[in-house]
């Protein structure tokens, strides 16, 4: 079944200008900002600017400069905001939520990077 994008996403409104954002980095096919409900002192949203629901549509059906240019950009962020371990900082999650089970809310692919503070276990044993 293909994935069914709905344009009326907060995401979408964002990537046309609708609704403002705090941009921490736009490429040309990446757009990352500060989340405004933060769950941690650093939390920034990554989105690509394609219309792709989750992460294996984004995986599965986005062009390699698509790919490249997320990651990338992922990477880049990691760096500007000083929190890779392998560079000095304490440490990061990323975490991507998809359908009803994965409490996904946009309907959107994006990837959220959090940061700040010890983040405790990332699932309860269930």
């Amino acid at each position: 079944m293909p994935y069914a994008y709905d344009p009326l996403n907060i995401f979408a409104r964002i990537l046309r200008g609708e609704i403002p954002n705090k941009t921490v980095l736009e490429t040309a096919h990446t757009l990352a900002f500060h989340d405004i409900g933060p769950h941690a002192p650093v939390h920034v949203l990554v989105i690509p600017k394609g219309a792709y629901v989750n992460f294996d549509h984004f995986a599965g059906e986005a062009s390699s400069e698509e790919l490249v240019d997320f990651h990338r950009s992922c990477a880049q962020i990691i760096a500007q905001l000083g929190i890779s371990p392998g560079q000095g900082g304490a440490g990061y999650r990323t975490i991507s939520n998809a359908g009803e089970d994965g409490h996904q809310e946009v309907p959107h692919y994006h990837m959220h990077i959090l940061a700040g503070r010890p983040l405790g276990l990332m699932l309860s044993k269930a």
